[in-house]
This record gives structure tokens, C-alpha cells and sequence, in this order.
């Protein structure tokens, strides 16, 4: 297999040898290691990589992958960081327009018809910034002699991969972690690793949110081994009955075995023997067994625990986890990994139009968060992720939408174990083609395009595969501000197909009622007056309505908060909504006058076109001081808390 830098221009082409997406499960030696949290079978490349700039694919080092390459001229860079925040390229701001309208004139690729193919359009252009990384590394002792894959959890926007010389992959979903095996060309030392990021792709046109523009590998890189017998995928799935007073678990649980890989593909009617056996255990939160069953390996292992009397509930104020394990043997009976798990028992559910959780109306007190650090931009750290935890518990917050993309995976534990209701958010935003669609149809990306779906369908699953395993997640969200059409349709046919135990969520429906029974489960609005909610609630409604953005918080705002509150009391299937938005966008600088660390915001950075000022619209500062604004965020929700 052969790279393609046409690849770029194309929206079909999204993932090349990539390995499925799957559960976010950690995985362990040993059973010790396990109860340690400290596994042998990861190794960070996490660190100072070699790096070079490009303005453009053609000014590229088309080479630099080769290992007797000469790396003079070579800079360096840290991973994860943002190739902007490093000092390469400019910092940009822009909201609701693609970043290069008004200078380059650019379509989307099939828009115009099926011979309108764009090509060029990113692979020719002379300003698609290109950033080639590389880096030696030899294997740690945990990962030698294993099958041994790469996890790269972020990389913004396009990306090649080299091992060895040999190309290995192709991605481009920025948001959702991206997996490489890298067993056929791996060595124990002297391995030479080469990334090529393109900043913008066919991807930019799904990519479109209200944000800064960022390149590079910005989230962690990963190697981990597998093991002989090994845990690909787990699926812990919690049942609560009707009236909750009895809990079942359902696990799923997808192997495979050294020699045996192809076995991951199989679609063999049958789950197919694999030398070995696979031991589930359930435990509460104290230690106590619930249940232990113990099956024979194979490529396809399901265990159900049954009829567990009187479960506690997992909730905003109590979030009781439960732990799983999967213990995994070898035929002489010697552990080969280990993998924990935990689960919550919470049942979300519509009835008569009203979305009930855990048997009692659900009430959104919640926010809009992007993730932002003001020295590292969307390269966050666990501290950050902690303090916006905290944050939310003494505001009275109880739920986040992840806008408009998925966040690391760390904050879907945190999540998990903090109680706070997730609105998890595909990596799909069009706004610069939505915003025209009123005026020129063709416009409608990805709309109802054949040569799209499947790239956003992909997205969905990602999001769902990686992290259908937290209880925190209530709602699937199909994306944000992408109008609607055959394609989003399909996003949403795949979670109803793979999850009844979640609500999905989107709000571009409202432009297009001809999708509406086949899109969202809800009625959503962003910053509809409290009048015309009533409206809508007293004129036969549909469904429950939530407000996915409202109280948009710029400046001195959040003023009126309470003719929103007051419609919970007025009206059942009024259930809350999501403030605009949490933390303001703004990076630290050093003042040239005054010589201080100072906060800028979009169009403080030569940035053209900008939203300016508007990428500041948080509760919080960029710094994470809490703003005067808190205040009634703080009042107003802690009534429905």
C-alpha cells in the first residue's frame, strides 16, 4: 500500500489501516498491575520530537520518512502541543466561516455534482500547512516480542503514517482516537517513527466549529502491546427493570489471539475457539462479589449477571460505579491480561414525551464545554479537567455537552465518577456550508451527498465504539450546526442500532421537518425566547424540548436566566438546557508595552478573517477565574439541583 496525497481532496478516503474503532478500556499484565494502575504494556512517545514546517505539500519534505533521510534543518517540537502555540504558523480565530473564505475559492468536493470532484483543492493549495514529525524510540521490556500497536488520541487534521520506511495508515478524524498496528514493521530498537499532518483536508469541511484553528498531534501518542490472548473490545451494559428494582449486566466481550489476528474480521456465523478462558467478575463498590463467571476463550464471549436485587442507582448525586473485571488465561492457566471496567445502573427513558432518568424527570442544568487552557489552547491537562469538575459540583451544573466534538477520555471518567450527565458530540460541525444552505442548496455538506456519508457515519461510530461503556452518557449527539439530510439520518440509524439505552440528540432537524421522525429524539433550539418555547409546548407537541445553546455568555451578560428557569415549573416536557458556553477561548501573551502575561482573544493575533472577541463567551475565563456571571448560574441551578 501506497500513501496518496490526493487522498486529502477526497472525502471518501478518512481512514487507511487503521484498526477499528473499540472500547477505551485499559488493559493490564497482570492482576497486580491491575490493582497497582500501573501497566507494562504501554509505552508514551510523549515527548520532544523532530520536527519541520511547510507552508505547503509541495515544499514539503516528501521524504523525511525514510531513515537514512538527512534530518538537517530539523527543528523540534513537543507532543502533545498545538504546532500554532509552538511558535510555527499563525494563530487564527473564526467562527461560522470557513478560514480561508475571501481568499481562496473552494467547493466541496461532489457539491456540484459527481464529476466535480475539487481535485487540488488541498493537496495543490499554497497555503495547506504541513508538519512532519519523527522521532526514534526503542521498545520498553513490556512490549517486546508482542503485537505492537500505535494510539494516537489527537491529531488536527489529516495525517500520514511511517514506521521503519514503511507507510502504516492514513487519518483525519481529529477528536477520536486514532490506532496503527505496527507489528509487521516494529524492531526492539532504533525504530524510526515519521508523522506528516496536513492542517486542512476534505475534513475541514465537517470540522467547521467556533474555535481557533489548530494543527499537529495535540493529545497523547501510545504504544501498547498486545498480549497472546487479548481484550479488543468490552461492552458492559447495565439493565435496569421498570420499576428499577432489579439490575441485569450484560458483557461482550471481543478477543483475540497471537497468530490469529485475521480473527478480528471474521464473520464467521459462530464465535470461533480460541486456546484459553476469559474470567468476569462484578464487584460493588466495596470489594463485595456479586457474581464471577468463568467461560472458555473465544473470539466472541457474552456472560449475563442476572436479577441483582435492589442495585444502587447511579446518579448526579450518588454516582455508585460498579467494577467489572475481565481476567484472560492462557491454556496453562498463567493470566495474559487483565482489564477493569466500571458500570453504573441508570435507566434513561421517554415516556409520554417526557424524558425520565432513573424514574424521575431529568433536569439539565448544564453547559456547552470546549476544552481550553490558556498557554496550550485544546492541550489540556488532568488538572484542568479536575478543576472544571469541581467547578461544575459547586455551581450546581449536573450536565456537559462535549461541543462539538469528543473530548479526551479522561473526562468521560471524570465524568463517570463525579455524576455528571454527558451529551456526547460526534466530530461534526459544516457551519460555513450551513450558513449558506438558505441561499444556495448545493451548499447542504454533508446533506444528503452519497460520496459523504460514509465519513460522518464513520465519526458516529467512533464516538459510540470508544466510550459506550460510561454511564455518564445519556445522550448521542449527531454534531452541531450541520443543517440535516440523508446522511445525518443515517448518523442516527447507527446509535438506534447499536444503543437503546440513550436518547440521541440533534438540533438541525428544526430547518428541515421532513427528517424529523428519523434524526433526533428531542426537540432542540438554540436561544429560542422563552415565549416561543411555550409556544411550542403548548401547540401539540412532538417531543421534549431542550435548549442545546442558550444564554449566550459574552460580556456582561446571563441577565433573564430566570424566564428560562420558570418554564421548568410551567411546563413537564421543558427539560433544561445547555449555557453558551462555559470557558471564554483566549490565549496568554506577553504584553509589549507592559511587559505582562496578558489574555488575547481571536483578532488580537493579526488573525483575518476573525470573530474577534467573540471566541470569549464562557462563565469562566480563559485562566479559569470564575466571572461575576457564575453567580446566577450558581443561583438559578442550584434550585433544580
Amino acid at each position: 500500500m501506497q500513501p496518496d496525497i490526493k487522498w486529502l481532496d477526497d472525502p471518501q478516503v478518512f481512514r487507511v489501516g487503521q484498526l477499528p474503532a473499540h472500547s477505551d478500556h485499559k488493559i493490564y499484565g497482570s492482576v497486580e498491575e491491575m490493582e497497582r494502575r500501573e501497566s507494562s504494556l504501554y509505552q508514551s512517545l510523549n515527548g520532544m520530537w523532530q520536527f519541520a514546517w511547510s507552508v505547503n505539500p509541495k515544499s514539503r519534505p516528501a521524504d523525511f520518512y525514510r531513515e537514512d533521510y538527512n534530518m538537517e534543518g530539523f527543528g523540534e517540537i513537543k507532543v502533545p502541543c498545538h504546532i500554532e502555540i509552538a511558535g510555527y504558523d499563525k494563530i487564527h480565530y473564526i467562527n461560522t466561516m470557513y478560514p480561508w473564505e475571501g481568499q481562496v475559492y473552494r467547493r466541496p468536493a461532489y457539491a456540484l455534482g459527481e464529476d466535480r470532484k475539487e481535485e487540488g483543492s488541498f493537496s495543490e493549495a499554497a497555503y495547506n500547512p504541513v508538519g512532519s514529525y519523527r522521532r526514534t524510540f526503542d521498545l520498553e521490556e513490556g512490549l517486546k516480542g508482542r503485537r505492537v500497536c500505535i494510539c494516537f488520541e489527537g491529531v488536527e487534521q489529516a495525517a500520514y503514517v511511517w514506521l521503519n520506511g514503511q507507510f502504516v495508515g492514513y487519518a483525519e478524524d481529529t477528536f477520536t482516537p486514532s490506532e496503527f498496528d505496527l507489528t509487521p514493521y516494529i524492531r526492539e530498537k532504533g525504530n524510526v517513527l515519521a508523522v506528516e499532518v496536513y492542517k486542512n483536508s476534505t475534513a475541514a469541511y465537517l470540522e467547521d466549529q467556533d474555535f481557533f484553528r489548530f494543527s499537529g498531534i495535540f493529545r497523547n501518542v501510545t504504544l501498547y502491546a498486545k498480549p497472546k490472548l487479548h481484550v479488543e473490545d468490552l461492552w458492559v451494559k447495565p439493565v435496569l427493570s421498570e420499576d428499577l428494582k432489579k439490575g441485569y449486566v450484560n458483557v461482550q466481550v471481543k478477543l483475540s489471539a497471537e497468530g490469529a489476528e485475521d480473527l478480528q474480521a471474521q464473520t464467521a456465523p459462530e464465535p470461533l475457539q480460541l486456546a484459553g478462558a476469559v474470567k468476569i467478575t462484578l464487584q460493588d463498590q466495596d470489594g463485595q462479589v456479586i457474581g464471577e463467571k468463568t467461560v472458555a476463550a473465544a473470539s466472541m464471549v457474552q456472560a449475563v449477571f442476572d436479577e441483582i436485587e435492589d442495585p444502587v442507582l447511579w446518579e448526579n448525586r450518588n454516582p455508585y460505579l460498579y467494577r467489572l473485571t475481565v481476567v484472560l488465561e492462557d491454556e496453562q492457566g498463567e493470566v495474559t491480561e487483565a482489564v477493569p471496567c466500571e458500570a453504573g445502573f441508570r435507566r434513561i427513558e421517554l415516556r409520554d414525551k417526557v424524558i425520565f432518568f432513573n424514574g424521575k424527570r431529568l433536569i439539565i442544568n448544564g453547559v456547552n464545554r470546549h476544552e481550553w487552557n490558556a498557554e496550550n489552547g485544546r492541550c489540556i491537562t488532568m488538572q484542568d479537567m479536575e478543576w472544571d469538575i469541581e467547578c461544575f459540583k459547586r455551581n450546581h451544573i449536573n450536565s456537559v455537552r462535549t461541543c462539538h466534538y469528543p473530548d479526551q477520555i479522561a473526562w468521560y471518567d471524570l465524568c463517570d465518577q463525579n455524576g455528571i450527565y454527558v451529551m456526547s458530540e460526534t466530530n461534526l460541525e459544516s457551519h460555513g456550508s450551513w450558513q449558506k444552505v438558505f441561499t444556495e442548496p448545493s451548499w447542504n455538506v454533508p446533506g444528503s451527498l452519497p460520496q459523504w456519508k460514509e465519513a460522518v457515519v464513520d465519526r458516529a461510530r467512533s464516538n459510540f465504539e470508544t466510550f459506550k461503556n460510561h454511564p455518564s452518557i445519556l445522550f448521542w449527539s449527531l454534531g452541531n450546526e450541520s443543517f440535516v439530510g440523508d446522511d445525518i439520518a443515517a448518523m442516527q440509524r447507527l446509535f438506534k442500532e447499536k444503543d437503546d439505552t440513550r436518547l440521541v440528540h440533534y438540533e438541525g432537524v428544526i430547518y428541515d421537518r421532513a427528517y424529523e421522525d428519523v434524526v433526533s429524539d428531542v426537540e432542540s433550539r438554540m436561544y429560542a425566547k422563552p415565549e416561543d418555547i411555550a409556544a411550542y409546548l403548548e401547540n401539540k407537541p412532538k417531543k421534549p424540548f431542550i435548549l442545546c445553546e442558550y444564554m449566550h455568555d459574552m460580556g456582561n451578560s446571563l441577565g433573564g436566566m430566570k424566564s428560562y428557569i420558570d418554564l421548568l415549573d410551567r411546563f413537564e416536557m421543558y427539560q433544561g438546557g445547555y449555557i453558551w458556553d462555559y470557558i471564554d477561548q483566549a490565549l496568554y501573551v506577553t504584553d509589549p508595552v507592559t511587559g505582562k502575561k496578558v489574555l488575547r482573544y481571536g483578532g488580537d493575533f493579526d488573525d483575518r478573517a476573525s470573530d474577534y472577541e467573540f471566541s470569549g463567551n464562557g462563565i469562566v475565563f480563559a485562566d479559569r477565574t470564575e466571572k461575576p456571571a457564575i453567580q446566577e448560574v450558581r443561583y438559578y441551578y442550584g434550585l433544580y439541583e
